[in-house]
C-alpha cells in the first residue's frame, strides 16, 4: 500500500512532472487542458491541504486572472472526472491525486486539525465493503473512504516537551 500525504506531510509531488503527465494524458485522449484546468491542478499540487473552490477563486483572483466561479467548477469537474484530482466531500474541498491514471481506490486520512490529507492507495481497506455488498447481490460501482483523526504532526505538536 502506498501512502502520499498532501502539503507539509508529505514529499512534495513534481508539479512539472504532474503536470507534464497531464498534458500528455489529454494529447493522447484528445481532451484540452486548458491554461485554467493547467493553473487549478498546479495550485492543488502546490497546496498545503485540501483546497476549497472559493479559495482557489481567490488565488486566482490574486493573480489577475479574472476568474469566476463557473470557470474555476469547470476546471474542477474536469480535472475530477479524468482522475488528477480527488473532491473530500466532508471538507467540500479538493486535492491533487498523487497517483494519476493509476488503478487504485484512495482511502484519505484527514486531520481534523491541520487538514492535511493523506491518500492510501490499496483496494485492502474496502474488501470487506466489496464482500458485504456481494452479500446482499449489490454491485459496487464507486467506493471513496474518508478517514478523520489527528495526523503525526499534530498530535506530537499537542504534546509536552
Amino acid at each position: 500500500m502506498g501512502d502520499v500525504a498532501v502539503g507539509e506531510h508529505r514529499p512534495p509531488l513534481c508539479v512539472e512532472g504532474m503536470i507534464s503527465g497531464a498534458e500528455s494524458y489529454c494529447a493522447k485522449h484528445g481532451l484540452r487542458f486548458t491554461d485554467s484546468r493547467r493553473r487549478v491542478l498546479e495550485l492543488l499540487l502546490e497546496a498545503p491541504k485540501a483546497v476549497g473552490a472559493y479559495e482557489l477563486l481567490e488565488q486566482l483572483r490574486r493573480e489577475k486572472r479574472g476568474a469566476q466561479p463557473p470557470a474555476v467548477y469547470r476546471a474542477l469537474d474536469f480535472l475530477v472526472a479524468h482522475g488528477f484530482v480527488h473532491k473530500i466531500d466532508r471538507l467540500s474541498a479538493f486535492v491533487a491525486c498523487a497517483h494519476p491514471h493509476e488503478d487504485h481506490l484512495p482511502v484519505f486520512m484527514v486531520c481534523n486539525r491541520c487538514e492535511s490529507v493523506t491518500e492510501l492507495c490499496s483496494s485492502q481497506p474496502t474488501d470487506f465493503l466489496d464482500a458485504a455488498a456481494r452479500e446482499v447481490g449489490f454491485l459496487l460501482e464507486e467506493t471513496v473512504v474518508e478517514a478523520f483523526g489527528i495526523c503525526t504532526r499534530c498530535k506530537e505538536a499537542k504534546q509536552p516537551a
